[in-house]
């Protein structure tokens, strides 16, 4: 009885579709080296969060640019938040760009433009207003490698590991996070007080983004993209080879002409030949995203998520880790005490995306995933603001302010399994081939200026609310997300790209229902490892002799 319930489970359904699908299509080495090659573009954006957060810790940073302390959320503030007005306008410039020269040009000019950043912050010593420029240079750089790489992942990941391979991004991130916050530590307690404590960990990831540079020129391009060019030879050459089986197999062939056909329908209606980059492009995107009802739903959801995703408290506890230690009484006796728990909080982080992007986003699928993430935050939130009022009436007892320690870790566990997939992942994958730059980039820059807004204003609001207000503050957005996910978001795992439209169609408060008219994925509805929708099982029944040909893993 239980192995039939279980069988029945989100989980359940998932194993079974991937079993059904060949292997070639799962474990294809082209496939998985190129998404590999594409999730590196979130190296620059953690490594600034990771090291920007704990570099003011360093004494010969101290030394050099006048700053007092750590734990002076103030004067961090001014250090942290700049990099995202580049971000801002990075992601913007990016739209003129990515359609253009294509997904892997873009990765490497924008991953040029951080290292530009990050060498001259190398060579900043003492110059508080050279670091500053390079904060916004590296930070176009890093704004244009959040557009690039989610949306090249979802464009060259097939439909049964979609969420997975497009995780891959947020998997880097925090692996990222981890590895610069440990950087740091190291530097702080191996190298003497002086310029190359920071000199080390700005320039240190230079040297693996370069080779990330030059390993991209052995990877494949976006099919997508070509075919939006026009490039359509390459295009099911590359398709081809990152599905790892003949261009004549079913799973291939189905999955082409859903792309031309999309594609066709989208530049027929949008206007054949007019270069979404050029002026006049502009112009028809922008009508096409605004002024289409669907497409402005998904400008609209994209926005609120990637809003609601920092109104969670989330990156703010990242960005100021060190202060709230010492709000909660954690801080420790020293900085490499502080240090140290900045670095396990990285990895903790890191591990826990690593189970959200294999056991959670596609397994359980987005809602679901959103759901449980939400709830751990919001509890955590609640716990920490209860706390530290205590604290700051009288003391608390040990217990108490270790459970405060491990719902700091627990909110990223939520976060990494819900507000962080959000954006980055359904952020990505909600558009139209012929306006995904476009819209990718549009909410981008709108998720760094709100990140900017939020960070710089979050040492205001510790201290307007006695910091325990804060974090009740963000419990009551998380709130907010959880029923704003509710009604609004539909479910996308299982779903090709090109079937998104019919999810955006009806009143926004109902989209919660349309996610699930998709058949459930099952063995018995998946031809050669394609899922098959409701609304399509005639004809899965025709083809249903191609499902004996499916190797099973």
């Amino acid at each position: 009885m239980a192995p039939k319930i279980l069988a029945e489970t989100a989980m359940g359904r998932y194993v079974r579709a991937i079993r059904a699908s060949p292997r070639a299509l799962i474990a294809n080495p082209r496939l998985l080296t190129t998404a590999a090659l594409y999730a590196m573009t979130g190296i620059p954006l953690c490594w600034d969060q990771g090291s920007s957060a704990t570099i003011p810790s360093l004494p010969g940073f101290q030394r050099d640019f006048g700053f007092s302390s750590a734990t002076n959320a103030q004067q961090v503030s001014n250090f942290v938040s700049i990099v995202y007005i580049g971000c801002g306008v990075g992601s913007i410039l990016s739209f003129f760009i990515n359609d253009r020269v294509g997904r892997l040009w873009s990765m490497r000019l924008y991953s040029f433009v951080w290292i530009i950043g990050q060498l001259i912050a190398t060579g900043s010593s003492g110059h508080l207003g050279a670091l500053y420029a390079s904060r916004i240079i590296a930070g176009l750089g890093i704004g244009g490698c959040c557009v690039t790489g989610p949306v090249s992942l979802v464009e060259i990941a097939p439909t049964e590991i979609r969420g997975l391979i497009a995780a891959w991004f947020t998997v880097t991130l925090l692996l990222s996070l981890f590895v610069a916050t440990f950087c740091t530590y190291g530097v702080f307690l191996h190298i003497p007080t002086g310029s190359l404590q920071y000199q080390v960990v700005f320039f240190g990831p230079c040297i693996f983004m370069a080779l990330v540079i030059l390993v991209s020129f052995f990877c494949y391009e976006s099919p997508r993209w070509l075919f939006l060019v026009g490039r359509n030879a390459d295009a099911e050459r590359t398709l081809v080879a990152l599905r790892g089986l003949g261009s004549d197999h079913p799973r291939v062939a189905s999955e082409l002409e859903a792309i031309r056909t999309e594609i066709a329908n989208e530049q027929e209606h949008f206007g054949k030949g007019v270069k979404t980059y050029s002026w006049t492009g502009l112009k028809a995107v922008c009508k096409e995203t605004f002024l289409v009802k669907k497409n402005l739903r998904r400008a609209q959801q994209a926005m609120i998520c990637y809003a609601l995703a920092q109104l969670s408290g989330a990156n703010s506890v990242t960005t100021y880790f060190v202060p709230i230690l010492k709000i909660i009484g954690a801080a420790g006796n020293s900085k490499t005490e502080s240090l140290f728990l900045a670095g396990m909080y990285s990895f903790a982080k890191f591990c826990f995306t690593i189970m959200a992007s294999f056991f959670f986003i596609d397994a359980l699928g987005r809602r679901k995933s959103l759901f449980i993430g939400i709830t751990i935050q919001m509890i955590s939130d609640i716990y920490l603001g209860v706390f530290i009022k205590y604290r700051q009436l009288g003391d608390v007892s040990h217990s108490a302010s270790q459970a405060a320690i491990a719902m700091i870790f627990f909110h990223g566990f939520g976060y990494a399994i819900g507000l962080l997939v959000l954006p980055y992942v359904f952020g990505a994958e909600v558009w139209p081939n012929q306006i995904r730059s476009f819209g990718s980039a549009l909410c981008n820059a709108w998720h760094w200026f709100f990140f900017f807004g939020v960070n710089k204003g979050v040492p205001s609001l510790l201290a307007r609310t006695n910091n325990w207000g804060a974090f009740l503050f963000f419990a009551g957005w998380c709130f907010i997300a959880w029923v704003y996910v509710y009604l609004t978001v539909p479910e996308l795992a299982g779903e090709n790209l090109e079937d998104f439209d019919a999810l955006y169609e009806g009143p926004w408060y109902t989209a919660f229902r349309r996610s699930t008219k998709s058949m459930p994925v099952s063995a018995e509805n998946v031809i050669e490892g394609q899922p098959v929708r409701k609304e399509h099982s005639d004809i899965a029944m025709d083809t249903k002799t191609a499902q004996s040909t499916a190797v099973s893993l």
